[in-house]
């Protein structure tokens, strides 16, 4: 009868720790965040850290996970039997508004882009919370409606054109109005339709 309220305590701990490692990260930057550091954040020991955790960069990859696991959870809702461009333009508006409600999440991935720190199997998970994407972006290519280029290429674009928005607004310190994001959006599909 202990073991699944002790399973949920070990749960939540584990959860506990990569929140406050996740806004200790985002603060310090993943370099100058040592695991002590954490681990005070987090209100644990060194010990139940490393029950989690094997180290760092394995805590690191966790907290990537759970990000690419909850944003392909959104996309997952967003693809059904509509036309090629207005999934793409709930694709687009829900993946800006994914970092926008989440800022820290933004700030961390941020500073993970070419990180060595990301494994090949943690990325080919993340690759694979983008699955839909790719589904889209090829149907479009085979109805004739995108591009024809490599789908990896799309998505690298596609990421840019992103990020390069929510940097922008983050930096603005305002909330976007409807407007800019029509705007990049129109921008967006301009370049990637055939």
């Amino acid at each position: 009868m202990f073991i699944p309220s002790l399973y949920l305590c070990a749960v939540d701990k584990k959860q506990q720790i990569k929140e406050a490692a996740l806004q200790l990260l985002v603060e310090k930057g993943i370099h100058a965040a040592p695991m002590s550091a954490i681990a005070t954040a987090a209100k644990t020991g060194m010990g139940t850290i490393y029950n989690h955790f094997e180290n760092k960069e394995a805590l690191i990859n966790a907290i990537y996970v759970d990000i690419k696991q909850q944003e392909a959870m959104i996309l997952e809702t967003l693809f059904h039997d509509e036309p090629v461009k207005t999934q793409f333009d709930l694709y687009y508006r829900k993946a800006i508004d994914f970092f926008v409600q989440n800022p820290l999440y933004f700030q961390f991935m941020e500073q993970l882009q070419a990180s060595p720190m990301i494994t090949e199997e943690t990325r080919s998970i993340g690759y694979q919370a983008i699955e839909p994407v790719i589904r889209l972006l090829k149907q479009g290519q085979a109805e004739g409606i995108i591009k024809g280029i490599a789908v990896n290429e799309l998505l690298q674009f596609l990421g840019g054109t992103i990020l390069s928005h929510l940097r922008w607004q983050f930096n603005q310190q305002a909330s976007t109005s409807v407007n800019a994001i029509d705007n990049q959006l129109r921008l967006t599909w301009d370049a990637i339709k055939a």
